[in-house]
């Protein structure tokens, strides 16, 4: 899933899960989408809580959108109950904006599947923090992509991590994608921590959704992975200055290169042991850029 750099296009910067007064955040949608296009984003889907005593809001951001910034439709989308006996926190960025209201009976894979057909991009949210375990992972069979970094996580409770899961599922054979996002409700300092960089040839609705089905980009809190290529059984690196590129596997499987002011690398697939591989770029600084996975045999 490499798509990302191979695609036509160029990178646009986005946020796929944050929160305005259609839900619990601080700030009405016309606000939150100001602030992110003032702080440079291209992109943003306010993921307003889609619960009863909000509504069921899918919220309107499309007044917002023009003059090189756009928005997607969507929602966080919650169901009872995870292994934990936790409300579902399912993110879906790409919704109708007549989206019907949760059923009585539906459980958090029925709106998951429910949200995909009507042509969403559906990520599970803030793992560590939900503490879902692998079989809930699992079950949301139609998931694009699992939430890697959750700023408002990692900033209110130390849980902003979703690496754990993710590796789970992949080495369970699940292919699947990684996102960084803020969970912005502008309560706290929940801003601007994590994105992603979605390449499309365009800045619309339309293309970046496409690009997102498709792969074709990667999660950031700061770094930059400017390219990545295949070189026969080698992968070839170009990402802005970093300590530390690591290329990481199943299991304990990995290799990695440590520097001041690192701009590339290259290292050996090593496809006689199968699987999967995966980038993290670190820089001075700590914050981490991830790619999607490469699968060997793709």
């Amino acid at each position: 899933m490499f798509e990302a750099f191979a695609a036509d296009g160029r990178f646009w910067r986005g946020n796929l899960h944050g929160h305005s007064t259609g839900s619990d955040g601080a700030y009405s949608p016309d606000e939150v989408c100001a602030r992110y296009r003032a702080a440079g984003y291209d992109f943003i889907c306010v993921s307003d809580h889609f619960l009863a005593r909000y509504g069921h809001p899918v919220t309107d951001t499309r007044p917002a959108r023009g003059s090189g910034f756009t928005t997607l439709l969507g929602a966080e989308l919650h169901a009872p109950a995870t292994g934990q006996g936790e409300l579902w926190h399912i993110v879906a960025a790409g919704l109708p904006a007549d989206f019907a209201a949760t059923g009585p009976d539906e459980t958090g894979p029925d709106l998951a599947r429910r949200a995909t057909a009507a042509g969403a991009f559906v990520a599970l949210a803030h793992p560590h923090w939900s503490q879902l375990t692998l079989a809930d992972g699992q079950s949301v069979e139609v998931a694009h992509a699992v939430e890697v970094y959750n700023h408002k996580s990692a900033v209110e409770v130390d849980r902003g991590d979703g690496l754990v899961l993710y590796d789970a599922l992949l080495h369970a054979g699940r292919r699947i994608g990684a996102i960084a996002s803020d969970d912005s409700h502008h309560h706290e300092y929940d801003l601007f921590g994590g994105w992603v960089m979605v390449k499309a040839a365009e800045n619309t609705p339309e293309a970046l959704l496409a690009a997102l089905k498709s792969g074709a980009y990667y999660a950031s809190q700061g770094p930059e992975i400017r390219d990545v290529a295949r070189d026969g059984d080698d992968l070839v690196i170009a990402c802005s200055p970093a300590q530390s590129i690591v290329l990481a596997g199943p299991l304990t499987w990995r290799q990695r290169v440590l520097g001041d002011g690192l701009t590339g690398a290259r290292f050996a697939l090593e496809p006689e042991q199968g699987g999967w591989r995966r980038l993290i770029v670190r820089d001075a600084a700590g914050r981490r850029a991830w790619s999607n996975p490469l699968w060997l045999d793709a």
